[in-house]
This record gives structure tokens, sequence and C-alpha cells, in this order.
């Protein structure tokens, strides 16, 4: 300590399970100043995962189909992964069959740019199913 004291710096126990404890003598500021800027960086290098939505109704107009397919494909293409959910409203719930034939047709028509991730799944009145893009998105 009578060290740290001199040097005008810290004493910093390293390992005090050994036998005797480990110390070093560091300016500990220093330290803890150097190991944000690390996390910070390995943080700003590490992906966001972006999940982007579309919500069909059981009974949705091929117009209305394709609209939705292309911003579906943007957003495979930027990265993105895609959420696709047909939503049944009041009695629609009697439509499962057409929202799952619906999600899956839009699984077949991306298959170029993503992959599926879950296949349809009932979830209350939500139908939900994943796909994840296939290649990195290009900047």
């Amino acid at each position: 300590m009578a060290i740290a004291d001199e040097q005008g710096l810290d004493l910093v126990e390293i390992s005090p399970n050994a036998e005797p404890p480990v110390c070093k003598i560091m300016d500990y500021k220093k330290f803890l100043y150097e190991q944000k800027k690390r996390d910070k960086a390995l943080k700003a290098k590490s992906a966001q995962v972006v999940i982007k939505e579309i919500r069909f109704g059981p009974q949705t107009d091929e117009h209305d189909y394709e609209f939705k397919k292309k911003n579906a494909e943007k957003f495979l293409k930027e990265g993105s992964k895609l959420k696709a959910f047909v939503f049944f409203k009041g009695r629609s719930i009697i439509y499962k069959e057409q929202g799952q034939i619906l999600l899956l047709r839009l699984a077949q028509d991306l298959e170029e740019f993503g992959k599926v991730e879950s296949m349809p799944v009932l979830e209350g009145k939500r139908m939900i199913m994943f796909i994840a893009p296939k290649k990195k998105p290009v900047k």
C-alpha cells in the first residue's frame, strides 16, 4: 500500500482466494474508463435484430397481398426479420385454413429472400409466422 501511495496509484486485489492474495498497482479509474470504452465498442459492432411486422386479414385481396409482399421483400433485403401474421376479427376465426394458406403462399413467394424460421402457428386470434433474411443486408 505504501508503494501504491508513493506512486499515486491504487492497489487492486486481483485474486483474493489465492495464497497469498494477488494484488496489482494501477490507476483504477483509468481501468474502469477503458473497460467501458471496450464494452461500448463491442456493443456498437454487434448487430441489432430488427423485426418488421406485416398484417393480413383472412380474406386479403390480391392487390393488397402483392403490395404487402413487396414491402416484406424490401424488409428482408434490408436484413430485418419479418413477422407476418393474419389477424382474425370476430367470427372470421372460422377461416383459419385461408389464413394458413395465405402465410404459406407468402413464405413460398419470399423463398429467394428469406427462409421460414417458424411455420404458421395460431395464437389466440392471430396466426403468426417468422421469416429470417437469407443473406446479410447490402448497404
